[in-house]
């Protein structure tokens, strides 16, 4: 193994032995990128071994395993932001160091510092055929509509500007506004991202939609609405969450009519964001009101569907069923192999980078709750898992608030805004 300089800050390999970490570090690298999957090989060391070997020699690692094949922009996005946070030299390696170049090259395309054109004698320079990358290229630049993901660590949640490169006009979906339990603090970081992006883009906003009242963060639907005057959206079903939670609360002002947004969008019903045709689905079991947005050949899947990896939502929130849960993941696996999906949360199994799409035909083959698993399976499994699961942390805080449309309580007479949690009232306890 035998590290290429590819600029001054990065240099990519094919795989290194953890033993050699050590003199890695010694020779002036301060961290490793692992961008290969397990278990490509037999004898691979695999992300656990090199991790560990990375902490004992000082070097700072990150796992970001792809194929040529399935990487998508927040693969590129992640390999660039190790590179620039690194606090010194990066070594970033798969089996031959094709892939890591890939990773380098697709982020200088997609920020134009390279043309498509430059790729293949770029590769050629380094000893790799890249005409993978300039095909990934041609493919993701060429998408309609376009989708740029925003991930919040603090949330494990994904939040997206879906984009009509015809027209530039744009949908917000599942923006979140930042809060802090500890504290009780609020911001807008999260969502200021967004506009920023927009703004640098040239992008008019047109719709602002949420999948389903979230349990795990706050919506900032409401801040974006008064920032850009676009309308809200959410599943007609909203209602019945809505009046569960009334009574779960105890919150007789409540409106149950869902008139906190603009439009409640039943199944099958149609919008546009710019030229492109978008549809709703009714996707329940996760929640009574979860809606997946279909635009383009994109569909927002909320927590229905994560990535391969990572299985599928619970069903076990007050208005979640299993089953139901499964005939709402069929009717999405339905959609042509080809669709893009993206999803509404990723928690990062085995430390690896955040990913939020794949493709209807890779979770039909290699998702490990849908592959080859048939409904009463499913169920079985679901319902198992559930069991184990602790309820989320912000639940309590943030239903109160997404139940009005991501609008915080009303100041009280001293001018402070107060949350309201009623005890005992759910099980899930993590004691």
């Amino acid at each position: 193994m035998q590290p290429v300089s590819v600029t001054d800050r990065l240099s990519i390999a094919g795989q290194p032995d953890p033993a050699a970490f050590g003199p890695l570090a010694q020779g002036g690298f301060s961290a490793l990128l692992n961008a290969r999957p397990d278990g490509e090989e037999p004898g691979q060391p695999g992300n656990a071994a090199e991790k560990a070997a990375a902490e004992r020699a000082g070097l700072a690692y990150a796992f970001v395993p792809v194929s040529l094949a399935s990487i998508t922009r927040a693969d590129v996005r992640a390999f660039q932001a190790f590179v620039a946070g690194a606090q010194g030299r990066v070594l970033a390696h798969c089996k031959s160091g094709m892939r890591a170049l890939a990773l380098h090259v697709l982020g200088e395309v997609l920020d134009g510092r390279m043309r498509i054109e430059e790729v293949p004698a770029f590769g050629r320079h380094y000893g790799f055929d890249l005409s993978g990358a300039v095909k990934w290229l041609e493919r993701e630049t060429s998408r309609v509509p376009q989708v740029e993901g925003f991930f919040d660590p603090r949330t494990w949640s994904a939040q997206y500007v879906v984009s009509d490169p015809a027209t530039r006009r744009c949908a917000i979906i599942d923006p979140v506004l930042d809060f802090d339990e500890k504290s009780g603090s609020t911001g807008t970081m999260s969502a200021d991202a967004i506009l920023a992006y927009i703004e640098k883009q040239g992008l008019s906003v047109e719709w602002i939609l949420d999948t389903h009242p979230h349990a795990d963060h706050f919506s900032a639907a409401h801040y974006l609405k008064e920032k850009t005057g676009a309308p809200t959206a959410i599943g007609a079903h909203v209602t019945e969450v809505q009046a569960l939670w009334k009574d779960i609360y105890n919150w007789p002002e409540l409106r149950t009519d869902g008139s906190q947004w603009d439009r409640l969008f039943a199944d099958g019903d149609r919008f546009r964001v710019g030229s492109i045709d978008g549809r709703v689905m009714f996707s329940p079991g996760h929640t009574l009101a979860s809606v997946t947005y279909v635009i383009g050949d994109a569909a927002f899947v909320h927590d229905t569907i994560f990535m391969p990896d990572s299985g599928t939502a619970r069903a076990d929130f007050p208005g979640g069923r299993a089953d139901i849960l499964w005939r709402s993941i069929q009717a999405i696996l339905a959609l042509p192999d080809e669709t893009r999906l993206f999803a509404g949360h990723d928690y990062q199994p085995e430390g690896r980078n955040p990913r939020w799409e794949s493709t209807v035909g890779a979770e039909k083959r290699t998702n490990p709750h849908l592959a080859g698993i048939d409904e009463a399976a499913f169920v079985r499994l679901r319902q198992e898992r559930d069991k184990s699961l602790p309820m989320p942390k912000l639940i309590l805080h943030a239903l109160q608030v997404n139940l009005r449309g991501g609008r915080l309580p009303e100041p009280e007479a001293n001018g402070r805004r107060y949350l309201k949690f009623p005890l005992d009232a759910l099980g899930g306890a993590s004691w």
